[in-house]
């Protein structure tokens, strides 16, 4: 069954997988009164009182876009300018930042790199063309751990020019929240998280809610989207009995393939889209699981097949693949090389900085290091200094080293890169990412045409990291 759904007919698709607790908020934000070719949202972070997933009915102090969380899917088409105005409501300066959208260096929202921060009361415009297909997220680039972790996120949509051969596009949005006497616990930046694996919460969230059901039908074919939203939870997720295909990463589609293994090991930011096809086993129930962590796997949620007609007589089998979004494809022969070297943490990392700066790092509250550099941040309203200056329009391999002992996904703003090698294999897909994730001690090289000018942020995406260091600047010029 080919969908070609309207906007009415995808909010209306989404109202419906809102009451099996399948998606929720997939209502864009208000429209603008005026009359052209754009996408006109109007977007508004403040405090609001929303009862935590997993804890109680009771309202409690959180921040959000347009009063929920997550915030309001965004919806735009390939090709289509969004036009946002955003409306701080905060009691800080905030921005919000398109991860993983290709966008002009204006519109990235990185305050003290790209624009000044929007202050509290105060109004700013973004507005820029969607010039890739796939699941994308939004979200603040300032004090972000705490930001992030009391609620501010949300993921922005761009539908594909051909549309996909699914039944229904379902958005499981997770995040996790870190709870205490049922409400969120305001130690966002602790020593602990910052020098270990990063700020992880009790309580696990799917479209704001714990353990949701999404229920289908019979050799129903869904497009499952899976965005990892939290500020350092890693997900490695498997959905028991299922035989999922995996069409795309980060929102870029790869060659159809069953989903398994580091295919679903998703860190913070990063996304995956699968393509489903329910057996005809009505009432049975399917568990969604993570196993990142063997001391503590659970159920993340469960896709049910309900008692209906069957949609089709029997599963479509392997998807066809998606068309490739317009990236610049480096040139690997001719590409430069660059190192990229992420040091610190606990357990013995901050060792290699060497005792005085070690002592000099700890004090201002800095553990991670790039390049042996942990300069302030730009979190702090400070000045970066790039850590490499590209030229515009030259491919380069980044060789990525992670000399921890902990995860990160290490996330480049602007560009659009592949995955050549890890640990000195080469890979024979070239997967296209804005995110790898480097394991302990692993060494991945990335290659990329470096084609968008301006100060591009390069960081680990869990929150705690970033702040803490492991932050740095690519320079186009």
């Amino acid at each position: 069954m080919r969908s070609n759904l309207s906007r009415r007919g995808f909010i209306k698709a989404g109202a419906a997988g809102m009451a099996t607790g399948a998606a929720a908020g997939l209502v864009p934000g208000a429209a603008w009164a005026e009359k052209d070719a754009a996408q006109k949202v109007d977007l508004t972070a403040k405090p609001a009182n929303l009862a935590l997933p997993g804890v109680s009915s009771e309202p409690a102090p959180v921040w959000a876009y347009n009063g929920s969380v997550p915030g309001p899917v965004i919806k735009v088409r390939q090709g289509e300018r969004l036009d946002v105005r955003f409306t701080n409501a905060l009691p800080e300066p905030t921005s919000i930042h398109w991860h993983g959208l290709r966008v002009p260096n204006d519109q990235d929202g990185v305050p003290f790199v790209t624009q000044k921060p929007i202050a509290s009361g105060a109004t700013h415009r973004y507005s820029f063309a969607a010039e890739d297909a796939g699941t994308f997220l939004y979200h603040p680039h300032i004090n972000s751990v705490a930001q992030v972790g009391r609620g501010m996120f949300g993921a922005l949509i761009v539908e594909e020019r051909e549309p996909v051969m699914v039944d229904r596009d379902i958005l499981w949005a997770v995040n996790d929240w870190q709870v205490a006497l049922g409400v969120v616990v305001e130690e966002f930046d602790n020593p602990h998280d910052r020098s270990h694996a990063g700020r992880y919460g009790n309580r696990v969230a799917v479209n704001g809610r714990a353990l949701p059901t999404l229920t289908g039908r019979p050799n129903e074919r869904l497009r499952l989207r899976l965005l990892n939203a939290a500020t350092g939870r890693i997900l490695a997720l498997r959905l028991e009995g299922l035989k999922p295909w995996l069409v795309a990463l980060d929102g870029q589609p790869v060659t159809p393939r069953p989903a398994g293994g580091d295919d679903l090991l998703i860190g913070p930011g990063m996304r995956a889209d699968l393509v489903v096809d329910l057996p005809d086993v009505r009432g049975k129930r399917f568990r969604v699981i993570d196993l990142y962590d063997d001391r503590d796997v659970y159920t993340l949620g469960e896709i049910a097949v309900g008692d209906g007609k069957p949609v089709r007589a029997r599963p479509l089998g392997r998807p066809a693949p998606m068309k490739a979004n317009p990236l610049p494809v480096p040139d690997l022969a001719r590409a430069e090389r660059r190192e990229v070297i992420f040091g610190g943490g606990a357990m013995g990392g901050m060792m290699g900085m060497g005792p005085m700066n070690m002592m000099s790092m700890a004090r201002r509250g800095l553990f991670w290091a790039v390049n042996g550099r942990f300069d302030p941040k730009p979190e702090a309203g400070s000045k970066m200094e790039p850590l490499y200056t590209l030229t515009k329009g030259r491919s380069y391999v980044f060789a990525l080293e992670n000399r921890t002992v902990f995860d990160h996904p290490i996330h480049l703003h602007g560009h659009t890169f592949r995955i050549v090698s890890r640990n000195g294999r080469r890979l024979a897909d070239g997967q296209w990412r804005d995110s790898v994730l480097l394991r302990p001690r692993e060494r991945v090289d990335i290659a990329f045409v470096a084609d968008n000018p301006g100060d591009w942020m390069f960081h680990c995406h869990i929150l705690s990291h970033q702040m803490a260091g492991m932050m740095s600047v690519v320079r186009v010029g």
